[in-house]
């Protein structure tokens, strides 16, 4: 029986949709789950603000409510992880927030993490989220480039500022990983790591491979009500 993954953009940006369906394509393989992207059109345009991830979680909550009966295991490709937890109640299929499994990647991968973000609002809301996960110890800094989602279509530009972080966090801050902060950097990481020589993950295609190997193992979703 055919598997499916459902990659969920929470935003309306179909641009930041476009360039995580092309990061995914290395997942795509003969015998792996399909990978379906989508796009949450009634989203916030770019999720830049807790209001904005507020509005989001619920759209996602929506929308793996309705497509449930038909993928096996879910993608929030926001870097908020917005509805993370109420989606974990609505279904029993295994779902994963980038940032979450991002940072879990991250730690496997070198262990200090440095965190490119796109504005300063954002970088309140990792640490935040990085202290919820008990994992502030394991971020070294979090940088942003100052630029909105829908300015990372810029690649000149977008690039150069990502490549500044970079060498700060790698340099500056001793890191030894670089976890992208937003779903819409999906096309710098190659070119970056290329740069930088240390690992660059794309927390997007960190989650599908996890969601993936989910399917694969046969593995559930935690119980429903938090802990057993």
């Amino acid at each position: 029986m055919p598997r499916h993954v459902l990659v969920i953009n929470p935003n309306s940006n179909e641009n930041v949709t476009a360039a995580i369906d092309k990061a995914l394509d290395p997942l795509r393989t003969s015998d792996a789950p399909s990978i379906k992207c989508i796009t949450v059109k009634d989203g916030p345009y770019g999720i830049e603000s807790q209001q904005d991830s507020d509005v989001a979680a619920e759209l996602v909550s929506e929308t793996i409510r309705s497509s449930d009966q038909n993928v096996d295991a879910f993608v929030i490709a926001c870097y908020s992880d917005p509805g993370l937890r109420a989606a974990r109640e609505i279904t029993h299929k295994p779902v994963f927030g980038i940032a979450e499994t991002g940072l879990a990647t991250a730690i496997m991968m070198g262990g200090h993490i440095g965190v490119i973000s796109i504005l300063p609002d954002s970088v309140d809301r990792h640490w935040a989220y990085a202290k919820e996960l008990c994992l502030q110890d394991r971020v070294v800094a979090d940088l942003p480039v100052n630029l909105k989602v829908a300015q990372l279509v810029d690649e000149d530009s977008v690039a150069s500022k990502m490549l500044d972080c970079g060498k700060r966090l790698r340099d500056e801050f001793k890191a030894n990983v670089i976890l992208l902060g937003c779903a819409g950097m999906a096309r710098y990481r190659q070119d970056l790591e290329d740069a930088l020589e240390v690992p660059v993950i794309d927390p997007t295609q960190a989650a599908t491979a996890a969601a993936i190997f989910s399917i694969r193992l046969g593995y559930n979703s935690r119980l429903r009500g938090g802990r057993p």
